[in-house]
């Protein structure tokens, strides 16, 4: 057992997160990017830790798409000098502040903020929910035509999600069919999603809201809030505001938006300690495996190198 596996996973993560910064800081260095009122917003909800990560996120993607404005929704972290970098290298984005989302009978925190600003924004734009832990490697055409197509997508959570939103009763049957579980939230809401009265007119998909698309004129809260309270009536209102709630229901969202795209796990997916394969388009490093055999650090200097170099969109043919 090595020495850095006998500290706190906190001080493990932090230590690992300084390191990873250095390892990515000429981000810096590569072109801004070029926004465009296009009917696209790339949005995303950040802090003064995750500056650095984050501009790799959004650059790698804007690099593939050639399209979109940015619009930022602040933690409550950002400081005078990262909102400089920020306009610098985003095109001097919106930045929303967090404490003015009108949170109404939603929880606080977890995310939620950010999946209402989604929803109540929604209606003229079509807008994509980038994590800061994601990289893009390679053209996104299955994005592309999502947008072009005013689909919304979901990157789904893992290869067993299935091929298509099930109602929710099919689902629970499908993905538990032992019945209810315990354990993280998540499991515990989707266990029990048949004993929902509207059951059989919802879906549902097992997705990661890490990086999803919302398409131009979808439903908004109303929906959200009918499904949250379904979910409180199963659990109890304090459920609503544990980890994961959002993510459950961004994926609820998504999957009742008319004929979603699929992410194809094999070129959009969530790194769980594995390698990927040569096809992979997209990764979001989640959780416990972010620094993991520095697979993150690996794709994300892929990501700088291709900036670099890149006559693409960020460069050429964005100025």
């Amino acid at each position: 057992m090595g020495i850095n596996s006998l500290l706190p996973y906190r001080l493990r993560n932090r230590r690992d997160a300084t390191r990873h910064a250095r390892a990515i800081e000429d981000i810096l260095q590569t072109p801004p990017v070029i926004p465009r009122n296009d009917g696209l917003v790339l949005f995303s909800m950040i802090g003064t830790a995750v500056i650095l990560p984050y501009l790799v996120a959004v650059k790698s993607l804007w690099n593939q798409l050639g399209r979109g404005r940015i619009v930022l929704l602040d933690d409550g972290t950002l400081t005078g000098r990262d909102k400089a970098v920020l306009a610098r290298h985003c095109g001097d984005p919106e930045i929303l502040a967090i404490r003015d989302v009108k949170l109404g009978p939603f929880p606080a925190g977890g995310t939620w903020e950010r999946f209402l600003t989604i929803l109540d924004r929604r209606q003229h734009e079509y807008w994509v929910q980038l994590n800061s832990d994601t990289v893009t490697m390679g053209p996104v055409p299955d994005i592309l035509q999502a947008i072009a197509s005013n689909r919304s997508f979901i990157l789904l959570g893992d290869t067993e999600a299935g091929a298509a939103p099930l109602d929710l009763a099919q689902f629970r049957t499908t993905r538990y069919p032992d019945g209810p579980e315990e354990g993280h939230i998540q499991t515990r809401i989707e266990s029990r999603l048949d004993l929902i009265p509207e059951a059989p007119r919802w879906h549902y998909i097992r997705g990661c809201s890490g990086f999803a698309g919302f398409a131009a004129g979808g439903q908004g809260r109303p929906l959200a809030a009918s499904f949250m309270k379904a979910i409180e009536k199963l659990l109890g209102s304090e459920a609503l505001s544990e980890w994961g709630t959002e993510q459950v229901a961004s994926n609820f969202q998504i999957s009742n938006d008319p004929n979603p795209v699929l992410l194809p796990y094999e070129r959009y997916l969530n790194y769980w300690g594995e390698g990927w394969s040569k096809e992979a388009a997209f990764i979001h490093f989640v959780g416990t495996y972010r620094y993991h055999q520095d697979a993150y650090k690996r794709a994300s200097r892929i990501a700088i190198d291709e900036l670099k170099s890149s006559t693409g969109w960020l460069g050429q043919k964005g100025q």
